[in-house]
């Protein structure tokens, strides 16, 4: 973060506005209308920096910005010089304005009109009834406060508020109904025994821009975030800054915690009151153990609900350009893992070595030769296509292409950087059909476009 975004009170308080014409007039109104006492100026003149609060530079020259910004430096008085980000202490972001809730963006002066245009999609994005649920909530702050002396009640609160009827009504304009609302709120929270609640949350294969909206909101409400390893840093980085993070890290003969250690701790953790997002890489449905997640909390009774994500196998195979049916060559698919039971890489083999058919092989780095040898074994031929895809969606995402026979060779003559990153293995005809424009190449292609 270049600059700490904050909002100055200026209400009664003196802002000095240098220059004339149209930018001017347009940041003296912004000024009047946070409540400032606005006076202007023509030149720059030292002395009219006394008891100014802040000074805005507007249609100068570099001269002028340059004796403005020495001479607020030394006094201690920000100052925005217009389209000259040299001369400026605080910079002057684009605004959307919701009654009581303002929206800043800023770009550091680096683009303003980058910032101009992420506010038009905020305005459409943002109702104009956001104002209207400001205000219910302004009323209600007080006797929260009183009322609530932990501050875990008061967050349970307002999560509940925010996320539930009162706030639904006070978007909908309906004030009345959302008073309502909200003082059944606050008797039910009043009385009811403190009962946390355990999301089970996909986090994808890794590129954030994959998770779903839900996911989103749910990691920037949760107290606690339980994650595996496979859960990338830049979705791990949406959480909310102060929620606490579990690292259960399970690796490959290496379990930072066994399972029935991370179902006690769901429990505990749900037990004490937290809203708690068990954050897995990929579904939780697929191969992420989430139905016995499920199992515990049913029996200990605590609340839950799944979030569903895009699963590694299909984020995976589209990043790489690999179809994972095709009319022509595939009409099924077929999800495995490749992680050894007992020893042993225990798979129906005649089963997976169907003409027509992609296997999606989770978790199969290791066990790639066995798992080659013996589908080719049970009938695939050796020229059969192949695939390992490492760290897919990611910026590292590795791909390397081949054959049955030769895949393991190819692998070891070009690693990964990491082995043990998150990987996949597909096999079957599909794989030929992987073109050099990968989704990734034409996602990029789309940005370059949309930035020129």
């Amino acid at each position: 973060m270049r600059a700490l975004p904050l909002f100055h009170e200026l209400r009664d308080r003196t802002c000095l506005v240098i220059g004339r014409g149209e930018v001017a007039e347009r940041k003296a109104a912004a000024l009047r209308a946070a409540g400032a006492d606005v006076r202007h100026a023509s030149v720059f003149d030292s002395t009219d920096l006394a008891d100014a609060a802040l000074v805005v530079v507007a249609a100068a020259s570099h001269d002028v910005a340059r004796a403005a910004y020495d001479a607020c430096r030394a006094r201690g008085i920000p100052v925005n010089a217009v389209d000259q980000p040299q001369y400026c202490t605080v910079t002057w972001p684009a605004i959307v304005e919701r009654g009581d809730v303002t929206i800043a963006i800023g770009t550091g002066g680096a683009a303003p009109t980058l910032a101009r245009l992420l506010r038009t999609q905020i305005e459409q994005a943002v109702p104009q009834t956001v104002a209207l649920l400001a205000a219910v909530a302004r009323r209600w702050r007080p006797l929260v406060l009183r009322h609530f002396s932990d501050s875990d009640e008061r967050r349970r609160f307002w999560d509940r508020f925010f996320a539930g009827p009162a706030a639904e009504a006070a978007l909908a304009g309906d004030r009345a109904r959302a008073e309502r609302h909200a003082i059944a709120l606050f008797a039910d929270t009043r009385t009811r025994p403190r009962t946390g609640h355990v999301h089970l949350v996909g986090a994808g294969p890794g590129d954030p821009e994959l998770l779903t909206l839900r996911a989103l909101r749910l990691l920037q409400s949760a107290d606690v975030i339980v994650h595996d390893r496979l859960v990338s840093a830049p979705i791990l980085a949406l959480a909310r800054k102060d929620a606490r993070r579990i690292d259960v890290g399970k690796r490959r003969a290496a379990h930072g915690m066994a399972q029935t250690e991370i179902n006690a701790l769901l429990v505990r953790l749900a037990h004490d009151g937290a809203r708690v997002v068990r954050l897995k890489g990929g579904d939780p449905f697929m191969f992420g153990r989430g139905g016995e997640e499920i199992e515990v909390l049913l029996a200990a009774d605590i609340p839950f609900d799944v979030t569903p994500a895009v699963t590694a196998a299909s984020g995976c195979a589209a990043y790489a350009g690999i179809p994972l049916t095709h009319r022509d060559v595939a009409h099924s698919c077929v999800f495995v893992t490749g992680h050894r039971h007992n020893g042993r890489l225990d798979l129906n083999w005649t089963a997976l070595a169907q003409p027509g058919q992609t296997i999606a092989v989770y978790m199969g780095v290791q066990t790639l030769p066995e798992l080659c040898r013996q589908l080719r074994a049970h009938g695939l031929a050796s020229t059969t296509p192949a695939a390992l895809i490492v760290s897919g969606t990611r910026p590292d995402q590795h791909v390397v292409r081949s054959t049955l026979a030769e895949l393991s060779a190819a692998v070891a003559a070009n690693p990964p950087a990491d082995i043990a990153a998150p990987a996949l293995v597909i096999v079957g005809d599909v794989v030929a059909l992987a073109g050099r424009a990968t989704t990734r190449h034409v996602v990029n292609s789309l940005s370059a476009v949309a930035a020129e």
